[in-house]
């Protein structure tokens, strides 16, 4: 398993979080995060919700981008076995049908009257 395999497999799990908590959010404290506690976060825990979601998607964007860019250094550090094959200087020789065309066969016009 290469490091960009595992690079990538990071990214994705910290895009799907990042969607996550993105979607639990909302401005106006009538989203999700306001129905999970019930009437006790109404006297309070909202702010702390709002502040943890806030914290939690600055975090995971940055985790987001620096991911990315380590990925894209792994690539640029040198090309993997599967890169190779299509570097090679051999030429590659394919093969092509011969195609028929059809024969014309010469018109016969009646002569005899």
């Amino acid at each position: 398993m290469s490091t960009f395999t595992i690079f990538l497999a990071l990214i994705i799990i910290v895009a799907f979080l990042l969607v996550v908590v993105i979607m639990v959010q909302n401005p106006k404290g009538g989203g999700l995060s306001s129905s999970f506690g019930g009437g006790g976060q109404q006297m309070g825990g909202v702010k702390k919700t709002t502040d943890f979601l806030d914290k939690s998607t600055w975090t995971l964007a940055t985790l987001l981008l620096v991911l990315i860019l380590l990925s894209n250094v792994t690539i640029m550090d040198g090309p993997s076995e599967a890169t190779r094959v299509f570097e090679s200087d051999e030429p590659v020789r394919t093969q092509v049908p011969a195609t028929n065309t059809p024969v014309q066969q010469p018109v016969q016009t009646d002569t005899t009257n």
